[in-house]
C-alpha cells in the first residue's frame, strides 16, 4: 500500500484517491459544503489556507495546505517537504 504525504505528516492511501483538485470552483466548495453536513470531511490544513480538495472512493473529502500539483508529484515518488511544509510562506 503506498501512502501519500499530503502536509505536516499526514498520509493518505494512494489506491483510494479518486481526485486531486483545486478549491476554488462552485462545485469543490458543493463537495465540500456536502462533506462537512455528512460529517465525511476531513481537514488536514492546520489552520492554513486549503490549496487542495482530495475525493476518495469511500466519499470521504480531505482538505490539504499543499498545492494539487506537488500532492500529485509526489505520486511519483519523491517525499522530501517543501518549503509549504517547513513553515515558510511563499
Amino acid at each position: 500500500m503506498k501512502l501519500i504525504n499530503i502536509g505536516f505528516g499526514n498520509m493518505v492511501s494512494a489506491a483510494r484517491l479518486v481526485a486531486i483538485v483545486s478549491p476554488e470552483s462552485a462545485p469543490i466548495k458543493r463537495i465540500v459544503q456536502d462533506a462537512r453536513d455528512n460529517g465525511t470531511l476531513i481537514d488536514a490544513t492546520y489552520g492554513r489556507r486549503t490549496r487542495a480538495v482530495l475525493i476518495t472512493d469511500s466519499d470521504h473529502v480531505i482538505l490539504s495546505a499543499v498545492q494539487p500539483e506537488t500532492v500529485a508529484n509526489r505520486f511519483g515518488g519523491s517525499d522530501e517537504p517543501d518549503a509549504e511544509e517547513m513553515g515558510e510562506e511563499g
